[in-house]
């Protein structure tokens, strides 16, 4: 994850940490870092990398690495949630995710030609996973891209998000080696 900071036209990053809005106990020098601390005075200075921005940007442009990125133009954005309440299995949370993020939606302009000079080849997808940081390596990003049924994957970004929690029952039968949930929270960037 990286911090990211919206000051005066400004966006500052560090990496390992992400705010929209940085909280009142952040502060930031001219040496180009930051320092969190917190109500026991513990201190955190950590190098920043500062990056203006002009107010006519879009939002949809991100920290180098993220995505979207300039390989395409971006038309929409899916969004999706996946779970998986028993064999802890985090594929499984990231293919759900998937397909309930690209399920309520058809997307008849590829085909019909409704993107003058683009065809249906030329769809591209973009995807950025939310995933629990300790789960990253349990991750089949082969099966994940095969919820897909077109498009090209030009990107995908494994983030630490999600969630686990617990199920509230260890159930064997189906699969299960303990109570753990695991929750996945995908973006899919559609563009050409």
């Amino acid at each position: 994850m990286s911090l990211s900071l919206i000051s005066a036209g400004s966006i500052l990053t560090c990496p390992d940490l992400r705010l929209r809005h940085p909280p009142s106990y952040l502060s930031i020098s001219s040496s180009r870092s930051f320092s969190l601390s917190s109500s026991s005075h513990r201190k955190i200075t950590l190098p920043i990398k500062v990056t203006a921005r002009g107010a006519m940007e879009t939002a949809a442009e991100t920290i180098p690495g993220g995505v979207p990125n300039n390989t395409m133009k971006l038309l929409f954005v899916e969004m999706g949630v996946g779970y998986d309440q028993h064999g802890q299995d985090v594929t499984s949370a990231a293919m759900k995710a998937c397909k309930n993020a690209i399920s309520s939606n058809s997307i008849p302009a590829f085909r019909r030609g409704s993107i003058p000079g683009v065809s249906f080849g030329e769809m591209k997808l973009q995807i950025k996973l939310g995933v629990p940081r300790s789960l990253h390596h349990q991750l089949d990003l082969e099966k994940v891209k095969s919820i897909f049924p077109y498009g090209k994957i030009v990107n995908v970004e494994v983030v630490d998000g999600g969630l686990i929690c617990s199920s509230g029952v260890l159930v064997e039968e189906m699969g299960d080696k303990n109570e753990d949930c695991y929750i996945v929270n995908v973006a899919v960037y559609v563009g050409y």
